[in-house]
């Protein structure tokens, strides 16, 4: 019986995916859909999408050859003011000169339920806007019209790139619940692309083949006294292959602290293209692992050969380097005139834009003229110096072999104790501190000779914000006191990227705001320029808000307003990992000075916690001598990663912390 049975609810199924695949169709809003409060699934949600399905193929074009066209259509169901935004849709597409897509949107809906009837407002030509993003992006953007509480709007849009081997990302998960989405490929056997699902929920996939033909016309013109033309055809068959994904019921991607890029974890389909092999022609592989992408973007016009120009820097570079011998002395040299005289434009880009030689003359470049120009002039100073391809924070972790997983490259210098890494796009940067955007798990160093090897972009060492702080509490709660905080490393660079370019009063008035209200006097500024050193700030402050008076008493948090009092990590579960970047190091060394005629009814104390591998510490030391109390306060975190198996250790490490900060010190009268 259980193979009937397993037969019979194998076709139930069938039956059931065909009659729901039917449903989805575009002019086909219900009033059930409209009348929709909320999500069944999702009360909280302000909008669903109802249902969205995509197309990517590539077929031939009579002009063009092979070319790449996706239509998407969808559904999506406005709850809540709050969702407003998704009544609003952009599609990027390139735009070059010698590469250009085009996108174009139809069927463009609002519906509405008026009086127990269903409106229908046709978006229309003022509500289509075309925006320049970049010299190498476009988008084109739709806001729809007539967009309430309930409605329900629909939209399609086709994509056409001259590309045959380029199909887009797709992701069955977004920001708010997807009821239904539905992806499908369709492949000529020419090619093979290799396919990959990121995320933690996958959608169901199905494959067919099935016969195609491609019909040509030829024109013939013949000489003579009366030339006449000929038209004939000729028919190439092939299979297609269709891959179809189907996800149901997705939930919504929720942000959580301490997550690169939430991208990296979203349920998606990727696909990069292997191999062809036309007809009458040699088999052409592309990128199938790590070392061809590496070797592939090596042999790049814009990349190997770039590394090899050296006379537009020569003169300059020989006259900076005289009398400098030690490895220590060069980089720093070295690294200080590609920043000072190669301004980044704002580009990201693994290879050459303008050309080292342009960007040296031009004092400007992206991201590959600096850093290759960068790593060329290592090179000529006699340091083995090679590149570093780097997938960006907002780009995502680089998980699959292919060139785009990269958008940016710095330079390395191999040393007897290990690489020294390098980015003369930063102005705060230097040797092994990157800005933040390239600290994204590993990257890719290349050789002279197109071999590679993964290195690691984390960095080992403790980056250390180090906090002094002294205040007295009179009678009334009213606290005065000094600070001196001293950052290195990382979070120097963070603290001088804080203050960069902002004055002083906006910073002053933002960090007594943000402290409780306070008011500074006195303050410095050290090493905000010398970015070897740790930057220093010192002031003194005065606040009436930071202690509460109760009952004759008073009760104060001993870290003021440098009191963690919020667990950033709230989720019973969690399936990314934390990524704080680098490890740190929070230190605080505190002296209250209790009021005369009070005396101290209870004091915090001392205590320690320590994670597993020695992941982490905390350390909560109290000392009381008369009417002086002393702090010692400190939080490591030796791990810059915590995988999703280590979420509950660190959320109970946190929870022990902040309830450790926040208990208050009681002072009554004598």
């Amino acid at each position: 019986m259980k193979p009937i049975k397993f037969f019979s609810l194998a076709i139930t199924l069938l039956l059931f995916s065909k009659i729901t695949a039917q449903e989805f169709k575009l002019g086909k809003v219900t009033v059930a859909e409209l009348e929709q409060k909320v999500h069944p699934k999702d009360s909280a949600t302000p909008a669903a999408i109802l249902y969205k399905k995509g197309k990517a193929r590539i077929e031939y074009d009579q002009t063009d050859g092979f070319v790449t066209v996706t239509d998407v259509e969808a559904r999506i169901k406005i709850y809540k003011k709050e969702g407003y935004d998704w009544a609003n849709k952009a599609v990027w597409y390139y735009k070059q000169s010698n590469f250009t897509e085009k996108v174009y949107f139809s069927d463009a809906y609002t519906y509405n339920l008026v009086n127990g009837k269903i409106e229908k407002t046709k978006l229309k030509t003022e509500g289509t806007f075309d925006e320049v993003l970049n010299k190498y992006r476009s988008q084109k953007k739709i806001t729809m019209p007539n967009v309430k509480e309930g409605s329900v709007i629909e939209y399609k849009y086709t994509i056409k790139s001259p590309s045959d081997r380029s199909i887009r990302e797709w992701e069955f998960q977004e920001t708010i619940p997807v009821n239904y989405s539905e992806f499908m490929t369709a492949i000529p056997e020419y090619y093979v692309f290799n396919s990959r699902q990121k995320g933690y929920v996958f959608p169901k996939m199905t494959v067919e083949k099935s016969p195609k033909s491609i019909i040509f016309t030829n024109k013939e013109r013949s000489q003579g006294q009366v030339s006449t033309t000929t038209f004939s055809t000729d028919k190439i068959d092939y299979t297609e292959t269709r891959t179809t994904y189907v996800a149901q019921d997705f939930p919504a991607i929720k942000e959580e602290a301490f997550v690169n890029n939430m991208d990296n974890y979203v349920s998606s389909i990727q696909h990069e293209l292997s191999m062809t092999k036309f007809p009458n022609s040699q088999m052409k592989m592309y990128s199938t692992d790590w070392n061809s992408v590496a070797k592939t973007i090596y042999d790049y016009e814009s990349f190997g050969p770039e590394l090899n120009k050296t006379g537009y820097y020569e003169d300059d570079l020989k006259a900076l380097l005289a009398g400098k011998n030690t490895p220590e002395e060069k980089i720093w040299v070295i690294l200080n005139h590609v920043k000072s005289n190669v301004k980044w434009n704002g580009y990201r880009g693994y290879d050459c834009d303008n050309g080292v030689k342009k960007a040296y003359k031009e004092k400007t470049g992206n991201i590959g003229d600096i850093n290759l120009m960068l790593t060329s002039m290592l090179r000529y100073s006699g340091l083995e110096a090679n590149p570093v391809l780097v997938s960006t924070r907002e780009n995502g972790i680089a998980l699959f072999p292919n060139r785009t997983a990269f958008d940016y490259v710095i330079a390395a210098v191999e040393t007897p104790t290990g690489y020294l890494l390098l980015d003369a796009s930063d102005k705060f940067s230097t040797p092994n501190i990157l800005p933040f955007r390239t600290i994204n798990w590993t990257g890719r160093l290349i050789r002279k000779d197109g071999t590679s090897e993964e290195i690691e972009l984390t960095p080992k060492k403790l980056s250390n914000d180090v906090v002094f702080m002294s205040y007295s509490i009179d009678a009334e709660g009213k606290i005065s006191g000094k600070t001196r905080r001293q950052c290195s490393d990382h979070m120097a660079l963070l603290t001088r990227e804080k203050i960069d370019g902002v004055k002083q009063e906006d910073y002053l008035e933002k960090l007594e705001n943000k402290n409780g209200k306070i008011e500074i006097n006195d303050y410095t500024r050290t090493n905000e320029k010398e970015i070897l050193l740790p930057t220093i700030e010192t002031y003194s402050f005065t606040g009436n808000d930071l202690c509460e008076i109760i009952g004759g008493k008073i009760y104060v948090s001993p870290m003021l307003f440098f009191t963690n009092d919020k667990n950033p990590f709230k989720q019973e579960v969690r399936e990314y990992p934390v990524d704080f970047g680098f490890p740190q190091l929070e230190k605080y060394s505190i002296n209250i000075q209790i009021p005369d005629g009070f005396t101290v009814e209870t004091l915090p104390t001392s205590a320690a916690i320590n994670m597993e591998d020695n992941a982490g510490s905390f350390k909560f030391v109290v000392a009381q001598n008369g009417n002086s109390i002393q702090f010692s306060i400190a939080s490591q975190i030796n791990d810059a990663i915590f995988s999703a198996e280590k979420y509950e250790m660190l959320k109970e490490y946190f929870k022990g912390m902040i309830a450790k900060e926040t208990e208050k010190i009681v002072l009554k009268r004598i």
